[in-house]
């Protein structure tokens, strides 16, 4: 098992690698100048030069890669041009945020879609699936930003039963804080359960077809646990790799919703930085971002490899 951990480790590697390139690249060959946008339209060129040469973007690109990249082992993202603080500080001071609204709506998605999945598969080819993934296929169309302005005006407005946008940290209680990310949960979540329920279902069918069930119904094994425990254990591979790759969309993909609904995480931080041009704080936003998806997938093989030990031994 450990050396299966190393090797999944160090095969992160070159990803990471490709990953910080591209990163780099995109944010440096935009057009536009940050050091003239710091300084703002009346700057000189030469005040504008002087500042480029203080940042070190007047260096090769090269140059400042290298520069770069040895600052981020070391875990230092760089400065932030415009809120004076490092880029380390400013990730973590609005990754709280980011990180409530993503395991919020993880678990607003599976308490929605693995019962329904599950439920649809039993039901299969009944009026009862048929109408539950017509509900997911609606949850994968609709846009995230829609759902949530959808909610914000029946629930927030209209019912007034919940905030309409805002952000109160779990400091100021565990209720004041919840009631301000349950409609972007659920606007952001939406779209995953969807998605999960469809390879629950997908997956429950697979099983509920093979001899091993037939055998243990014709035992006369209670039927809530040939679906839950003979069942649903055995379809449970497929939906453990949705559910690692809906967590890392949902942190990625918290963008849209966070600016909708006004919540100073991870994604409020990257819109404000892609208009002021700071690229210190875009290099190291996406790069955290970009390593907590790749860690979700490496947890998420390991896991394969402790669930099914057939999975190790294939990848020897």
């Amino acid at each position: 098992m450990i050396i299966y951990i190393l090797k999944r480790v160090l095969s992160l590697i070159p990803v990471l690698f490709v990953v910080s390139i591209a990163i780099f690249l995109i944010v440096h060959l935009t057009p536009g100048d940050p050091a003239a946008t710091i300084l703002g339209i009346e700057a000189t060129q030469e005040q504008i030069e002087e500042l480029n040469e203080q940042m070190g973007l007047n260096l090769p690109l090269y140059q400042q890669y290298i520069q770069w990249v040895s600052g981020v082992l070391q875990g230092d993202f760089g400065q932030s041009y415009f809120m004076k603080e490092s880029v380390t500080e400013a990730i973590w001071s609005h990754l709280g945020p980011t990180a409530s609204l993503a395991i919020l709506a993880e678990i607003v998605a599976l308490v929605i879609a693995i019962p329904i999945g599950i439920f649809a598969a039993y039901r299969r080819g009944t009026a009862v699936d048929q109408s539950l993934m017509g509900v997911s296929l609606i949850g994968m169309a609709v846009p995230s930003f829609l759902l949530a302005l959808l909610l914000m005006l029946f629930v927030g407005v209209y019912l007034q039963w919940l905030p309409v946008a805002g952000y109160k940290p779990l400091s100021k209680g565990l209720w004041e804080h919840f009631q301000y990310l349950i409609l972007p949960a659920i606007s952001l979540g939406a779209i995953q359960a969807a998605l999960v329920a469809r390879m629950t279902r997908a997956s429950m069918l697979e099983v509920l077809d093979a001899n091993f069930i037939k055998t243990a119904r014709s035992k006369g094994v209670y039927e809530y646990k040939v679906v839950l425990k003979h069942a649903l254990r055995n379809a449970f591979l497929p939906i453990l790799t949705v559910i690692g790759q809906s967590f890392g969309t949902l942190v990625t993909g918290a963008v849209v919703v966070e600016t909708v609904f006004n919540i100073p995480g991870l994604g409020q931080l990257i819109i404000n930085s892609i208009v002021r041009r700071d690229f210190a704080v875009i290099q190291g936003v996406v790069l955290f971002v970009s390593l907590i998806y790749v860690t979700i997938n490496l947890i998420i093989d390991l896991l394969y490899g402790i669930v099914d030990p057939r999975v190790r031994l294939e990848r020897k």
